[in-house]
């Protein structure tokens, strides 16, 4: 598969949307990715990213006639997306990013339609040596990936979220067997500007939630000995119409029932929210609205290496809603005698991810339909 040419940065929304939602933490935005042509010459080898300055809005074009065909007309599949949320901390200096939120989008042959699943943050995975930080590998805690990999010989303070990318990509490629083509790091900053910028978001909620960070008015919770004190920002059972700091606060809550897979199915649901919203009404299609989206992100967004995502975002423009397809894979926890090491996925978890790979995904779900996330 080869990436088109590229086209004015104000159709990005529809590619901010799927990346940008699942930056579940933070300030600033790295997203990373790699060349998706010669699928099979480089398998395994860990993409070139280099962070950069915030990027420069590309001036609108004039009243020109389009001549060639459009971004990313010869995108035809599969995909593999890798979406990261990171916990930057960034009042704590040389904090390393760890990796909060792991998602990845599927997109088979034909991009007609798309999977996206979570891989627990706690989940037992093995972590190759990573000679670029001083990694030895090991088998530990899938979150640490981003951590370990994010850090710098000689600039301790200095950790790269980019290069922690790096070796998060390759630990979810070995773990799932799926080629990553191109992906993001991000974190929340200009997450609420983002979802008020599309007026926010009709989403179901499907229990009821207590936040943990935030009263009723959208401020900060006060941090005190033992956890946070002060009122509470409630979000009951049923239809509801969030704006940007709720929508956020509510999908980063996993102290609930179902804990973490509670939160992974959470943010898989507003990611369709979302994608339902401009697909229907057509705003990936409409400059003007896109680049008012632009402008409100501003520099929360730094963009590194690999392939344009504007042509990632045209190519999957047409893609209904309801064939975005939300897989939940179950999970339990690995202890040694009292200890817990980390979560496992379930036989059946595993199983989906073969026949992911195969190209069976659908009549796998059809025979589990546990598996799948209603919203």
């Amino acid at each position: 598969m080869v990436l088109g040419s590229g086209a004015p940065r104000r159709r990005w929304l529809l590619g901010l949307v799927v990346l940008a939602v699942i930056g579940l933490l933070g300030a600033g935005a790295v997203a990373v990715g790699r060349a998706v042509s010669d699928r099979g010459a480089d398998r395994g080898r860990a993409p070139v990213a280099t962070a950069s300055g915030p990027a420069t809005p590309t001036p609108a074009p004039g009243p020109t006639t389009p001549t060639g065909p459009p971004p990313g007309a010869d995108i035809t599949g599969p995909l593999n997306l890798l979406l990261v949320g990171v916990d930057t901390r960034v009042s704590a200096p040389g904090w390393e990013p760890h990796a909060d939120a792991v998602l990845v989008l599927h997109v088979p042959r034909g991009l007609d339609r798309a999977y996206l699943f979570s891989l627990p943050r706690d989940l037992l995975v093995d972590i190759p040596a990573f000679p670029r930080a001083g990694y030895a590998g090991g088998r530990t805690k899938l979150t640490h990936a981003m951590s370990y990999g994010s850090r710098v010989p000689g600039k301790p303070k200095e950790p790269s979220a980019a290069q922690g990318y790096d070796l998060l990509r390759s630990t979810v490629s070995g773990y799932t067997g799926l080629r990553i083509d191109a992906g993001a790091v991000l974190t929340f900053a200009g997450f609420d500007k983002l979802v008020d910028s599309l007026g926010g978001v009709d989403i179901y909620v499907d229990q009821k939630v207590t936040s943990l960070h935030r009263r009723p008015d959208g401020k900060h919770r006060d941090p005190a000995p033992g956890g946070y004190t002060g009122p509470q920002m409630v979000y009951e059972k049923g239809q509801r119409h969030l704006n940007g700091w709720q929508a956020l606060d509510y999908a980063r809550q996993r102290y609930i029932d179902g804990g973490d897979y509670a939160r992974q199915r959470h943010q898989q649901q507003l990611v369709r929210a979302l994608v339902r919203k401009i697909l229907d009404e057509n705003l990936a299609r409409q400059p003007e609205r896109v680049q008012q989206v632009v402008d409100a992100l501003g520099d929360t967004l730094v963009y590194a290496g690999g392939p344009r995502i504007v042509d990632i975002a045209y190519a999957l423009g047409g893609l209904p809603a309801d064939r975005l397809v939300l897989v939940g894979l179950p999970g339990s926890g690995v202890g040694r005698g009292t200890a817990y090491r980390g979560e496992q996925l379930k036989a059946v978890g595993r199983e989906f991810l073969t026949e992911l790979r195969a190209g069976r995904a659908d009549a796998y779900l059809a025979a589990h339909p546990e598996l799948r996330i209603r919203s």
